[in-house]
């Protein structure tokens, strides 16, 4: 200070406390409170008597409201007293307010110091009244604390935003009020659950309002993950309470005790505040289908079958009508009855959307090219010009064009035998050279059936040895698949050593080697090992171990209709299509079940 030229006067120091008064609240080595003087002045506060008084009191609690979780929505019966053509009629439901108010601020909890060395992370949610934010930080003991909330009512325009755009003004709040710390922040992670907003700034299709919020977005790197409501509990509250919600207040007292015993379990979540249920994929797909004329009256007829119904649809529908059926409430489409029936998308771009960005953006999805990304998505659901959608949702991927190279051309070599059969004959490469993880591997062994083109992968240190690497073959591939015929390496040591001739010897498998001058000769693992560093790539931001998503990474490539064999390396090996989560979600068609055409 002294270097500095700055002057403390003594008087106002304090030293060796536990906390100190800083701008109206006690800040501590645990955090920040709020200041018990001011605290103790607004639970004081008589019950008001006028709009007057009603101010003055709202002012004050406003003050202290990034110490409390649901002030917007708590104040929201006390706001409309306020209004302009208001009549001041002080009811229960306010009176409820108020002391719900007061409570929330005398046990309000200790917010921690921003630590600019550790990652943030935001949670935000809209609901119809009001949204709502919060700042957190993980301590040094891996608690998850809050920084800072923030909320506020919805403007009267905003109350008839759809929920997707009410999801995005709470996004865009967030980013606003926490400006300080996230603009120029490492890639932090923002927590919504609204699915649809982890696509929001790739749809096709944007709103004039929709643009210049993206336009505000792209000034921060940030992630959007999607968090369930029963789950995101904090953010829920901050915009959601129920109670307090203006339709409801006037019947609440009388419904309370009856909506307890009504809700179903899937609606209940640990925010004992929440009752709005949450559809799940099923029936939004369900629900999207009365909002599509292209199959609204397609699916009448299903239901209802007649001359009349038939009548009404055009030429185009009535040629293919026998092309549709419906399990259940879904819509089905198959080509042929020798075409396995996929579940029907209606024209809704966010669903639509939702399920490219699972079977590409998704870390099992592996941000694999359109061709891979179309044969995955077309394999379980379908909708009109759906390869023109991958196609641009793959050309605009922005994670697809920093880390994948521009294709070029490469001298022909020349091939190997064909293998007869899966595990017949196995390449085997290394990748090496990546950053290390948590256990200081930097390298990972890759496995490749010549005939499936399925493949195994295991991470491994760079200073792996011959005898290591037969001990990752018995584990990962014999014990698995048994002896293969025959082994297409490169003329890397740990291949070509005595500990491997001597093996291979006494298994009785032939050591088939590589051209000395063309270690390209195996071509399938050079052109795996570079589609997998892509992958790795494309993941870097999301995960601090690229080992940890190696597991997903191999599921990405075993999964991809490979262009030799038109199959997926599980289709070949098992004849079977293995079960992703969007189908969980959305159900297999009844005619599926149990074929081997199905996941599961």
């Amino acid at each position: 200070m002294r270097d500095n030229k700055l002057y403390t006067n003594l008087k106002k120091c304090v030293f060796c406390a536990p906390e100190i008064p800083v701008l109206g609240c006690y800040v501590s080595k645990s955090g920040v409170r709020a200041d018990p003087e001011k605290v103790s002045s607004i639970c004081s506060w008589p019950t008001p008597k006028s709009p007057t008084e009603l101010r003055q009191w709202l002012g004050l609690a406003n003050y202290l409201h990034k110490y409390t979780k649901d002030y917007a929505g708590s104040i929201q019966p006390l706001s409309s007293l306020l209004k302009k053509d208001a009549t001041w009629s002080w009811r229960p439901e306010h009176q409820a307010a108020f002391d719900a108010v007061k409570k929330s601020l005398a046990s309000a909890p200790v917010l921690i110091l921003p630590d600019d060395t550790k990652p943030f992370h935001v949670v935000c949610d809209a609901s119809d009244f009001a949204i709502g934010c919060a700042l957190m930080q993980f301590d040094h003991e891996g608690r998850e604390r809050v920084v800072s909330y923030q909320s506020r009512q919805m403007k009267p325009a905003e109350k008839n935003f759809s929920v997707h755009d009410k999801e995005l003004l709470a996004m865009r709040y967030a980013l606003i009020k926490f400006r300080v710390h996230l603009l120029g922040e490492r890639t932090f992670a923002l927590y919504t659950d609204h699915a649809s907003l982890r696509t929001a700034m790739k749809s096709p299709h944007l709103s004039q309002r929709m643009a210049r919020w993206l336009s505000f977005f792209s000034e921060y790197n940030f992630v959007v993950h999607y968090k369930p409501g029963k789950t995101d509990i904090l953010a829920d509250a901050l915009s959601r309470r129920p109670d307090y919600d203006p339709r409801m207040a006037l019947s609440r007292q009388a419904t309370e005790d009856e909506d307890e015993d009504d809700r179903c379990a899937t609606c209940v979540s640990l925010n004992l505040t929440r009752v709005t249920p949450e559809l799940c994929l099923f029936d939004e797909i369900v629900a999207a289908y009365a909002n599509d004329p292209d199959y609204a009256d397609i699916i009448a007829y299903l239901r209802a079958p007649s001359e009349a119904a038939l009548g009404t649809l055009s030429r185009t529908k009535r040629d293919h009508i026998q092309r549709y059926s419906m399990d259940g409430d879904l819509l089905l489409y198959s080509i042929d009855k020798f075409d396995a029936p996929r579940t029907v998308i209606a024209n809704d771009l966010d669903l639509r959307a939702r399920f490219i960005h699972e079977y590409h953006d998704a870390p099992i999805g592996g941000h694999l090219g359109r061709e891979k990304t179309f044969a995955a998505v077309s394999r379980d659901f379908f909708w009109s010009h759906m390869y023109k959608w991958v196609r641009n949702w793959v050309r605009t991927c922005e994670i697809c064009q920093r880390v994948k190279p521009s294709p070029s051309s490469q001298a022909s070599l020349r091939p190997l035998p064909i293998a007869a059969e899966a595990w017949s004959s196995v390449s085997m490469d290394f990748i090496l050279g990546l950053a290390p993880d948590g256990q200081d591997r930097t390298g990972i062994l890759v496995f490749v059936d010549r005939f499936s083109k399925m493949t195994h992968l295991v991470p491994v240190h760079a200073t792996i040895t011959a005898a290591e690497t037969a001990v990752h073959f018995i584990d990962t591939v014999f014990r698995h698949h048994g002896l293969p015929d025959n082994i297409v390496s490169d003329r890397d040591p740990r291949f070509t050593s005595a500990f491997w001739t001597s093996l291979f010897e006494l298994l009785g498998t032939k050591l088939q080697m590589s051209t000395a001058a063309h270690p390209e000769t195996d071509g399938q693992t050079e052109r795996v090992n570079r589609v997998l560093e892509d992958v790795l790539r494309s993941y870097e931001p999301s995960f601090t171990s690229w080992s940890a998503f190696l597991p997903l990474a191999k599921f990405a490539l075993n999964n991809a209709v490979h262009a030799s064999t038109e199959l997926t390396p599980f289709f070949a090996n098992s004849a079977r299509h293995p079960r992703v989560p969007t189908l969980l979600a959305v159900g297999q068609p009844t005619a599926l079940r149990g074929s081997t055409l199905a996941g599961g």
